[in-house]
Order: C-alpha cells, then structure tokens, then sequence
C-alpha cells in the first residue's frame, strides 16, 4: 500500500484531521503545513487540538514530532500550510507578538530543562518574574501553588537544587513551571521518557489531573504508547513525514492498518 493510500484508508475509518473531529473550539490547527531543512521533514500536516483535549503525537524517531512543537511554538516557520492559535495565524508574525502568544502556552521538555544554579523555588518562579508584574509576596504564593499542584510539598522542595531530586520530582517541577503562568495551552516534549514504571504512571496521572481541573488544551508528543492511551483524548501517528492516522486511542487500537497494527504491536 502506498503511502497516500495508506492515509486516505486510515482517515475513512474516522481519524477527522480536522476541527470537526471534535465539538468545540479549535485552539491549535496546522493547516496544510510542510518544511524542509536539508530534507523534507513534515509534508502537508493538516492537525488541530480542540478546547480542553489532550492530543498525543506518536510516530518513530526522526519523524517530525519535536519539529510539530516548535512549529506550535513559533519557533519555527513553515515552508507552506499555516499555523493557526485560537484563530489567529502565527506564521509571520514579528518577534514581539510571537512572545506575546507564547506566554499562553506553557512547554514540558523531555529533561525537565530546569536551571541547575537555582533552587525550585526560583525555578518555578522564573516565568513569572520574567512575564509578570506580581510581587514577591505574590510569587511566593503562586509557586506555593504550583508546587502543591504537582503534588510536591512547597516547604520540603523550595530550598533545594535541581540535582538533589530525582528524575520523577524534577519532572514534576518542570511540569510546575510550565503552569506558573496559567497557560491555556500546554506542550510536552517525551514527558515519560527516562522515567521508571511507578513514576511514569505518577506523571500520566498529573497530565490528565491538568487537562481535568485546569481545562487546558494538550499536545502531547511521546514514545510511550501505554501512557499516550491513557492521556489522550485523539492520537496522531506520523509516518514518512505523514499523519497517517488521527483517531481517538479506542478507534487507533480498532484500526485494521498494517502500519498502525505494526506500530502499536511493536512498542
């Protein structure tokens, strides 16, 4: 089967790339996107992520999963397509609005990314001394807040540096630091990889506990197809620079495609 075969198959099973594949808002949509560095990385992605979905991202190594983050992020530039926020369409905007649609989106890195100089507390509270006007009195508190969100006591962990906790805690501060702005959008890069069994599943509990209380809108990029499951509200497989499927995880498990059924069956 070939590839653009293989998608239109898949896609009549129900995957709905678009904003219909959901009823609500569509706060993030790739319209038609491609680039190319050296070689092509993402050829015709059309995706969205709806009002309070969590939507995961799976494919093999090198397919352009991280590449679909920074696109989202602007901090990358499509070749063709565009890149819609709440609407709006970021591909070409200056410098300053793209730090302007940014600070609503919080960004989860695959290592946690945390500044190892600063303790926790100045971490978390990072984002909201470089994009906030609160005071110290009011810092204190929100990362107080954040702290406790991630189910990490305020008082035990503010005082330490990075290196003195473990894998799963620093993710949890990383995640922290991500919400201490109360974004509406938030993207994770791997956000299990690394991590043992038992702090895989604490960490896929606190991604649904943030889609559930905060409402936030979730793109999800990972290798952890157990953990995708779990999270995601619809999955996107990427193939040879492709989605080649876009369903919810029940419709991705039901799928009869060689590819999808060899992709899951090998994980």
């Amino acid at each position: 089967m070939t590839q653009s075969t293989r998608v239109d198959a898949v896609s009549a099973e129900g995957a709905g790339f678009g904003a219909d594949a959901r009823t609500g808002h569509a706060v993030i949509a790739l319209e038609h996107v491609s680039l190319a560095f050296d070689h092509p990385v993402l050829e015709d992605i059309s995706l969205t992520a709806c009002e309070g979905e969590t939507l995961a991202i799976m494919g093999e190594s090198g397919t352009g999963k991280s590449t679909i983050l920074k696109l989202i992020l602007r901090l990358l530039v499509p070749d063709e397509g565009r890149v819609m926020i709440n609407g709006e369409d970021i591909t070409h905007l200056s410098f300053e609005d793209a730090l302007r649609v940014r600070q609503h989106m919080g960004m989860v890195f695959q290592s946690a990314a945390l500044f190892d100089s600063l303790t926790v507390f100045e971490n978390v509270a990072y984002p909201l001394r470089e994009h906030t006007t609160l005071d110290e009195r009011e810092i204190d508190a929100r990362v107080r807040q954040k702290l406790e969100f991630v189910d990490l006591p305020p008082d035990q962990v503010m005082d330490q540096l990075p290196a003195a906790l473990s894998g799963g805690m620093q993710k949890r501060v990383g995640i922290a630091r991500a919400i201490a702005n109360d974004p509406r959008i938030l993207l994770y890069d791997e956000p299990t990889a690394g991590l043992d069994p038992l702090t895989t599943g604490t960490i896929t509990r606190l991604i649904r506990k943030l889609q559930r209380e905060l409402h936030v809108t979730s793109v999800v990029v990972s290798h952890d197809v157990r953990s995708s499951f779990h999270v995601a509200s619809r999955i996107a497989l990427l193939a040879e620079r492709r989605i080649v499927c876009c369903n919810t995880p029940e419709g991705l498990e039901a799928s009869n495609d060689p590819y999808v059924r060899a992709f899951l069956g090998g994980q």
